[in-house]
């Protein structure tokens, strides 16, 4: 009996260290002060875009997004305003859309390209083939901003989270974190709210 509670206690030992390893080493992604790696990832055009292309960008708004979220959807319309305010001003929109197709074929590219024509992107819209991108940066939702600043050492991330506090109603907004969080890096300012909790659907891998 003794050498039976043993056995018990040791598993229960090991689980919890294997639960324990497991909660400490899971890549979470990108940190705030952290500097994001560039990626070239195909437009709805064709072209492969970088971050690289935009040489006189101060920084970028990165906006993973997709067309079958319900919260996305919701979030576009504020997504083109954000990019026509703040592009002018450096901080462009670059969208990213990083479901698996296999499980989302309503996110496949011909109907990225639809749905942008439809709503009038005026930013890229890049799909994450193979989904090696949106872990690197953590990203869990559609939408999931990311607001990054150019430095000398690269581009860091200033602000993770989401677009503002109210996905339902863009009238009801009380407080526009990314707009925040830009208006801040514009003038040389700390960013006051650096993460937020992104609302919207998981990313399907």
């Amino acid at each position: 009996m003794k050498n039976v509670i043993k056995i018990i206690s040791g598993g229960l030992l090991v689980l919890l260290i294997s639960a324990f390893t497991v909660n400490t080493n899971t890549n979470t992604g990108y940190k705030i002060g952290d500097v994001a790696e560039d990626f070239s990832l195909k437009n709805i055009d064709g072209n492969m875009v970088s971050m690289a292309d935009y040489k006189n960008a101060k920084g970028f708004i990165i906006t993973f997004t997709c067309n079958t979220c319900p919260y996305a959807v919701m979030y576009e319309d504020r997504i083109v305003a954000l990019n026509k305010k703040y592009a002018p001003m450096g901080y462009p929109v670059i969208a990213i859309m990083p479901n698996n197709i296999d499980v989302k074929p309503g996110d496949a590219l011909p109907e990225m390209k639809k749905r942008a024509e439809e709503k009038g992107f005026d930013f890229p819209y890049l799909i994450d083939e193979g989904q090696h991108v949106y872990p690197k940066f953590g990203a869990t939702k559609t939408p999931h901003i990311f607001v990054l600043e150019k430095t000398g050492k690269g581009s860091v991330v200033k602000y993770i989270g989401a677009i503002d506090d109210n996905y339902k109603d863009a009238s009801e907004v009380k407080v526009k974190y990314v707009e925040n969080a830009v208006d801040a890096l514009l003038k040389g300012q700390e960013v006051s709210e650096k993460e937020t909790k992104a609302i919207g659907c998981s990313i399907k891998v």
